[in-house]
Formats: structure tokens, C-alpha cells, sequence
């Protein structure tokens, strides 16, 4: 008898979660569409803003947001071999 009460509460547990997620997922999305929404909208404002820092430059006029990195090379890599293919 524990077995069948056990299996008919995990069914009723089942088809309730499923019936109010059909009726709370619209309003999830929304919720989750408009945090995104505000989100990427965040984002674009302040991309907008840092172009209209850059545009506040005068015409040609060249400025450097970045230091590259300079990259060493060790010229001292080895001897070079030639090599000959043998038939």
C-alpha cells in the first residue's frame, strides 16, 4: 500500500508542477525577456556613450586607447639543417 500512495503522490506532484508552469511560464518569460531587454539596452547606452566620447575628438586628430604589447623574438632559435630526401 506505501508503494501505490508513494507513486500517486509523485504523479500528483508531477501533473501539478506541470499545470502551473503552463500557467506561470508566460509570465516567466516576460520577466525573463525584459531583464534581458535591459540588460543589452545597458549595454548600447553606454557603447553609445563611448562613442560620443570619441567623436568629441577633432577631426584627424589621432589618440591611443591601447598599448600594444611588444613581442620579443629570440633570434638565437638553433642551426639549420638541410635535409635531402634519400629514395
Amino acid at each position: 500500500m506505501g508503494v501505490l500512495r508513494t507513486i500517486i503522490i509523485i504523479a500528483l506532484v508531477y501533473y501539478g508542477i506541470k499545470i502551473l508552469s503552463r500557467l506561470f511560464a508566460p509570465f516567466l518569460m516576460k520577466y525573463v525577456s525584459k531583464k534581458a531587454e535591459e540588460r543589452f539596452g545597458g549595454q548600447f547606452g553606454q557603447f553609445q556613450q563611448g562613442q560620443k566620447r570619441e567623436t568629441s575628438n577633432k577631426e584627424g586628430e589621432v589618440t591611443i586607447d591601447k598599448i600594444p604589447q611588444t613581442k620579443t623574438s629570440n633570434k638565437k632559435v638553433g642551426d639549420y639543417v638541410d635535409f635531402e630526401e634519400i629514395d
